[in-house]
């Protein structure tokens, strides 16, 4: 298993994650899928549930197996269980007992990651960073009830001003080549709707925007919905109209800017066995950018992925990343110092281009590399 840093917090977390929501069967169940994502490395666990039977089976497999300090929970604050349902709420009155009733269950006294639950309108974030709520979260931090605060959204635009926030050190984000194409939308349910609209030509700018805001603030994402709900496993659903496995819905998200971890759904020790196959998987089982440069319906051309197709370079230039500090850094009105260090720490840098053209004929969307490396060198400078 590789770990990554979650941002600011300085967390090291497994880049494959626990997604706890489907353990609401017995305790023995979940024992057996905590067991096997602990024998496969895996330390981080989203815990957005509020439902009794969810939360005491996953802190009751904790303390049997004796592993709560080697996990680091996203706990979610907003997140209740009224009348036995689900309710997302800001009301402090049923907030408190709620995130107390987490702690209980989980048989602790803290939350590594307190999360800011579902919040995808940007009225309501403005509401919540300037109100009770917010005070309370402070509280709980103060405290060291939570070590570090979070956010989850489905939103861009609400991920940006989240990014941009300094009381929040990282996000859980929808992260999908399915979603990275649709604009911004407070309703999830958009998400899900109509591809084949004008305009989807590739990852959204307010998406490629929120990633690079991101990286630069160091605000670390994990990332929630990466099969697209299961669509992109099946032709029939997969807006592209082809398939993907899961690890190559894996590898592109966590090939995206500040992205340090995916949570994947889990119901059997089998399902855990799928998806930390990634961590052994070769370049054609993590190849999601042929499938998708293949597929009947794609929007992906001329954008570079990041995912890799372009090596060898005869010059050694490690184009993807060159790629990625290019795209972070021309969006914003100056070139940030961190970018400038991070190119300048690069063993080879973009001025070693020849223009020998060879990475191109590999690149399965068309991307005319010789020219970014030009724009590269240019933007950057060379030393």
């Amino acid at each position: 298993m590789q770990y990554r840093t979650l941002g600011t917090t300085g967390l090291k977390v497994s880049e494959i994650g626990f997604g706890g929501e489907w353990m609401d069967g017995t305790l023995e169940e979940t024992l057996a899928v905590t067991r096997a994502c602990e024998d496969a490395g895996i330390n981080i666990l989203d815990c957005w549930m509020p439902d009794p039977t969810r939360r005491s089976n996953l802190g009751d497999a904790f303390r049997e197996l004796g592993s709560r300090d080697r996990w680091t929970i996203q706990g979610h604050l907003g997140s209740t269980w009224q009348d036995e349902q689900y309710v997302r709420t800001r009301d402090l009155d049923q907030v408190k007992p709620a995130f107390e009733d987490l702690l209980q269950r989980f048989h602790t006294d803290y939350m590594d990651l307190g999360m800011i639950h579902y919040v995808d309108k940007i009225e309501e974030f403005e509401q919540i960073t300037a109100g009770p709520f917010w005070g309370y979260v402070q509280e709980l931090k103060q405290a060291g009830t939570i070590r570090h605060v979070g956010l989850s959204t489905h939103n861009p635009a609400v991920a940006k001003l989240a990014a941009a926030e300094p009381g929040i050190e990282m996000m859980l984000f929808s992260v999908n080549p399915a979603f990275d194409m649709m604009p911004a939308s407070d309703n999830l349910d958009d998400l899900f709707g109509d591809y084949s609209q004008e305009g989807l030509d590739g990852i959204n700018a307010d998406r490629a925007e929120l990633y690079a805001l991101a990286e630069q603030a160091g605000t670390g994402i994990t990332v929630m919905k990466g099969y697209a709900g299961g669509r992109l496993l099946d032709a029939a659903t997969s807006p592209f109209g082809v398939a993907l496995t899961p690890v190559q819905c894996i590898h592109y998200a966590l090939t995206r800017p500040a992205v340090a971890s995916i949570m994947v759904g889990f119901t059997t020790p089998e399902h855990v066995a799928e998806a930390v196959a990634y961590e052994t998987a070769g370049p054609e089982e993590r190849d999601y950018a042929s499938v998708l440069a293949g597929a009947p319906r794609h929007a992906y051309y001329g954008q570079c992925t990041y995912c890799g197709h372009c090596a060898p370079c005869p010059k050694g230039i490690d184009i993807p990343t060159v790629n990625k500090f290019y795209d972070l850094a021309a969006m914003q009105p100056e070139v940030p110092d961190s970018l400038r260090e991070h190119y300048r720490a690069l063993d080879v840098r973009a001025d070693a281009c020849i223009a020998c053209h060879a990475c191109e004929s590999r690149c399965p969307f068309g991307v005319k590399v010789a020219e970014k490396m030009a724009q590269a060198a240019e933007l950057f400078g060379c030393w």
